[in-house]
């Protein structure tokens, strides 16, 4: 008895062969509980070992390998091929990053968006560890908690139209998680990060379309996270012109 097979077709890029991407279709083997990211280490495996991709966990958990899945940014190990059997699947590497290889990305200029708002405790002058942990209250802690979920998948650069049509936009992961230590009662770098966040290229370039929000695995929701960074840093504005003599 034949096995049941499924068709992908794959983006490949290898730049020493040629100048531009084209595609690959493959018959893979399909497994009722697999998913799309199944389907492609058995191409890697039996099929084609030239294959280039990232993942790891295959959990949900490490976010490393999220591709365009049918147009649509998604983490592969949570994509089931049975949600698209029989027909085939196109599958590409995240849009809005330039190709490495085949559906490997750069992510060179997000590593650098992220470090730019520095998404760590900030302290203008530590607590000596003699003096004990700096501790919280649970709902200290629930203030930031969701947006701490944050795996760096990128799935929402790829979703992100201000991304596609911006390169120099922070973007959604960091400027959500930004506003994850902005909300932490340990942190004390608020100051700095609105420097950063209040520019054209922060938070006042999103147009809140929400896109980022809808593909996000973990429902850390960076566009809440945005808009909450316009009201606190306007708020800010307005405490400043109206009362100057209480400035930070």
């Amino acid at each position: 008895m034949s096995k049941e097979t499924i068709t992908l077709e794959v983006l490949r890029y290898r730049p020493e062969q040629e100048q531009e991407p084209t595609f690959q279709l493959y018959e893979s083997e399909y497994r009722e509980d697999w998913v799309v990211l199944d389907a492609i280490n058995h191409i890697k495996d039996h099929i084609d070992g030239t294959l280039s991709y990232r993942w790891s966990c295959r959990m949900g958990v490490c976010g490393s390998c999220g591709m365009m899945i049918n147009g649509e940014p998604k983490l592969s190990c949570a994509a089931f091929l049975r949600d698209y059997y029989p027909n085939p699947i196109r599958v590409e590497p995240l849009a809005n990053f330039p190709i490495e290889r085949d559906l490997v990305i750069v992510m060179d200029d997000f590593m650098e968006k992220l470090t730019s708002v520095k998404p760590w405790i900030l302290r203008e002058q530590e607590m000596p560890i003699s003096e004990g942990e700096y501790r919280q209250t649970p709902a200290e802690l629930a203030r930031y908690k969701q947006f701490s979920m944050c795996m760096n998948c990128m799935l929402c650069y790829s979703a992100c139209p201000v991304s596609a049509l911006e390169p120099d936009f922070i973007g959604p992961a960091a400027i959500a998680l930004a506003h994850r230590y902005n909300l932490d009662s340990r942190d004390q770098g608020r100051s700095w990060r609105e420097q950063v966040l209040s520019t054209e290229e922060g938070i006042w370039a999103c147009t809140y379309v929400g896109t980022c929000t809808t593909v996000c695995p973990v429902n850390v929701d960076p566009a809440g996270a945005i808009q909450q960074e316009k009201m606190s840093i306007t708020a800010e504005w307005f405490k400043g012109v109206l009362m100057p003599w209480k400035g930070r």
